[in-house]
């Protein structure tokens, strides 16, 4: 199963925010297990970056987005990628980015806490706590 994350899964899980935390370190440790693969956007770690280096040191947040690194693979935001997302239907130009990375990266989910944001979406998008009531489920 590949799992695209959206920014602020990420700034969940790094930025430890109840009462969203607990959900996606469960995922994070089934990535870290080899049970499924988390896809990231190049975008987002500059964003998870600039805003958790407003509460933590700047150290200490690449520390976080180093080892999150190992868990994640990183899809890249390329000109093709911003060129689709000029003319793609969201109505949110960051979000299209995102969404067109996770197809880029054949990934079969969306997670998000924003599913509004995501409504062009060919892909299924839920949030980590409904991907995990369907693992569980099997």
């Amino acid at each position: 199963m590949r799992l695209f994350l959206d920014t602020n899964i990420i700034l969940d899980l790094l930025g430890e925010r109840i009462p969203y935390y607990d959900s996606i370190a469960q995922i994070a440790s089934m990535a870290d297990k080899g049970d499924v693969s988390l896809i990231v956007s190049s975008l987002s770690y500059a964003t998870v970056y600039y805003i958790l280096s407003k509460y933590e040191t700047k150290e200490k947040v690449k520390g976080k987005l180093q080892k999150f690194k190992i868990i994640s693979e990183v899809a890249a935001v390329d000109e093709t990628i911003i060129e689709k997302g000029l003319n793609s239907t969201f109505s949110d130009f960051e979000d299209s980015l995102q969404y067109l990375c996770a197809i880029k990266m054949d990934c079969n989910i969306i997670l998000t806490r924003n599913q509004k944001d995501f409504k062009e979406s060919t892909l299924p998008v839920m949030s980590a706590d409904e991907y995990l009531l369907i693992v569980r489920k099997k």
